[in-house]
């Protein structure tokens, strides 16, 4: 199976699975404990936060708060930060960022949407606009899960903080952290990531949080753990993996992002231009490109390519139960284009030959999608 749906999941990093196997069969100690085990563990994720936080920001600036996922970084930071006046965010946010943004309002918190460009970037005169003396918050992704448009989120930070000292600047960092250069600026209050997306495990994610921010709140409370940010005994296993995986992404990022960034003009110029249209910016995250197969149903390619030994997305597979993708509608597409999106999205193990076995099938499948 040639697998490119990356930007939903990624295969687990063999290497890292092997390095952080200790941590599960022998050193499974609690790292509150006082025992020399304990503390074995607990230096684990010193060495983890340390590492992690260093990679996108200065740590002198920043910490970093280990959670179970994105998701829960990103409701953390929104209902801790969001709580008078407004909130302004993006129509192209995750749903973990959108569905938050909507429930505010159920606390008395007004949300306010910023349009999108085509391409899934957000229209920054639009967003600044909406925001006044009465924005608690202001969160804009990175990068974006459905098209891989990049926002200049250390542009807005500073232009929203030049508007509004106060407000708050949060972002969602999940497909950017160890796949484009990170590095947070003093204007960046909260970064968001995952390790599932970069070679890690599901159920271990994180908050990056400038260090004077103090306005945190804790979403579970308990034991205290992590600075009483996160109470639940750590996983130390999965914070492990982690570390470990970010280890072998960061090693070769700048030479992964070009040698993918050309898989992905490879896969595009393969496709058949009477069927294809490319919905994802030139300049946008090597890692993904979305394209529609017009007259098609993407949902139907998608079980055909997998027939084929191909496995992709249809979009965000948060979103995947929606007839129509949320963000592609909000970037101005109709129903022909939104109905065939396909999301391919890489990772550093993919190769020539799988692009071009993927861009075969893609082709057959939408030639043959009549008599399906």
């Amino acid at each position: 199976m040639i697998y490119l749906d990356n930007a939903a999941t990624t295969r687990p990093s063999d290497g890292a699975l092997a390095r952080a196997k200790k941590y599960l069969t022998d050193c499974f100690y609690n790292p509150s404990a006082l025992y020399h085990g304990g503390a074995e563990a607990a230096r684990l994720l010193s060495e983890a936060r340390a590492y992690l936080t260093a990679q996108a920001a200065d740590p002198a600036r920043f910490s970093l708060v280990f959670t179970s996922c994105g998701t829960e970084s990103d409701n953390q930071a929104i209902f801790s930060a969001a709580r008078r006046g407004n909130a302004v965010t993006t129509q192209g946010e995750h749903a973990a960022i959108y569905e938050s943004y909507k429930e505010l309002k159920n606390r008395g918190v007004e949300p306010r949407f910023a349009p999108l460009h085509a391409d899934g970037s957000v229209d920054e005169d639009a967003l600044l606009a909406m925001v006044d003396e009465r924005t608690a918050l202001v969160s804009v992704i990175h990068v974006s899960n459905e098209t891989g448009a990049v926002n200049d989120i250390v542009r807005l930070a500073r232009l929203v903080k030049q508007k509004n000292p106060r407000t708050v600047f949060m972002s969602d960092g999940v497909q950017a952290f160890g796949k484009i250069a990170v590095r947070l600026t003093k204007d960046i209050d909260l970064y968001s990531i995952s390790a599932h997306k970069i070679g890690g495990l599901k159920g271990t994610g994180a908050l990056l949080r400038r260090r004077d921010y103090t306005a945190l709140a804790p979403f579970l409370h308990g034991g205290g753990q992590e600075s009483g940010l996160r109470s639940g005994t750590e996983n130390v296993f999965g914070i492990a993996c982690f570390y470990y995986a970010a280890q072998e992404k960061f090693a070769s990022l700048e030479g992964d992002g070009a040698r993918i960034a050309a898989l992905r003009e490879e896969l595009w110029a393969l496709l058949d231009k009477q069927v294809f249209r490319r919905l994802s910016p030139a300049d946008g995250s090597p890692y993904i490109l979305t394209v529609s197969a017009g007259g098609r149903r993407g949902e139907t390619l998608q079980r055909m390519l997998w027939d084929r030994g191909v496995a992709v997305g249809t979009g965000s597979a948060c979103n995947s139960k929606k007839p129509h993708s949320r963000v592609l509608q909000a970037c101005g597409w109709g129903g022909g284009v939104l109905d065939g999106v396909l999301r391919v999205s890489f990772c550093p193990s993919n190769t020539s030959e799988d692009v071009q076995f993927a861009a075969q099938a893609m082709n057959e499948a939408a030639h043959a999608f009549g008599g399906n």
